[in-house]
């Protein structure tokens, strides 16, 4: 028998063995009035999905979790706690491999020496201008097991030489940085988050290219402002925040096309 996890008071964990996607069960539990720190963790998922309705291969072996966040906050200050989440993913994952090789890549990535371990998704009740009701903060990190033949390069722990790295050690050490981060957050606002963040950066300075739904972007990533937009130079001499699109290393492209 393996033993359950731990986590920070607050937190009320909800297993699963098989879900289609832990965000859709915290996204109902969340309509049927689940308190913040409701969350949600399955052992598989057989429709896991990543950003823009992806599909997210979810076998038995790694993280799969989704909480449910009540912030009574505006939907873009709300928007922040993504990264709030990848700091916490950052230093979990800290625990089991070398802190320095561990990079984040915007929007909503997690990378061990350049390669993607984690993603987060969030998701929300989708009140715009007031207070939103409920956000969903999902999140699956590569412990056991992780896709070949992607597009862009991934990796999981266990490869990168985290032998002793269980799911349930993951999930306690992520609920626990979370915990730490948010309520850093909550009393001293987006400053120290984007500041962290930007310390692990992976393209901060590099040429990246942008897809976005009309167009593809080429330019360097110069920063992240306070609203968690990319901010990139054309070749141009234009300066761009951008806010939501599919960022690619010149790396990245160089390893989609040996695929």
């Amino acid at each position: 028998m393996r033993a359950e996890p731990v986590l920070p008071s607050g937190f009320t964990l909800i297993e699963k063995d098989s879900v289609g996607s832990t965000n859709d069960e915290a996204r109902a539990l969340a309509d049927s009035g689940a308190a913040d720190g409701t969350l949600v963790w399955a052992q598989e998922q057989t429709a896991g999905r990543g950003r823009r309705g992806r599909a997210w291969l979810s076998p038995r072996g790694n993280l799969y979790c989704s909480m449910v966040l009540r912030p009574e906050v505006p939907a873009a200050e709300a928007a922040q706690l993504s990264f709030v989440a990848a700091l916490a993913l950052g230093d979990a994952l800290g625990g089991f491999v070398d802190p320095a090789h561990i990079g984040f890549k915007w929007p909503n990535d997690v990378q061990v020496r350049g390669a993607k371990v984690a993603g987060i998704l969030l998701e929300s009740s989708g009140v715009a201008a007031a207070h939103v009701e409920w956000l969903v903060v999902g999140c699956g990190v590569n412990v056991a097991l992780h896709p070949a033949g992607v597009d862009r390069p991934a990796t999981d722990l266990r490869a990168e030489g985290a032998a002793d790295a269980t799911v349930e050690a993951v999930l306690e050490a992520y609920t626990r940085h979370f915990d730490g981060w948010r309520e850093r957050w909550r009393q001293d606002g987006i400053a120290p988050v984007r500041a962290a963040w930007l310390a692990r950066a992976v393209g901060i300075g590099e040429a990246i290219t942008v897809r976005l739904p009309e167009t593809e972007l080429h330019g360097k990533f110069v920063d992240m402002d306070e609203t968690g937009a990319l901010i990139l130079d054309l070749a141009d001499g234009e300066r761009r925040a951008i806010s939501a699109g599919d960022v690619f290393l010149a790396t990245e492209l160089e390893h989609a096309a040996g695929h």
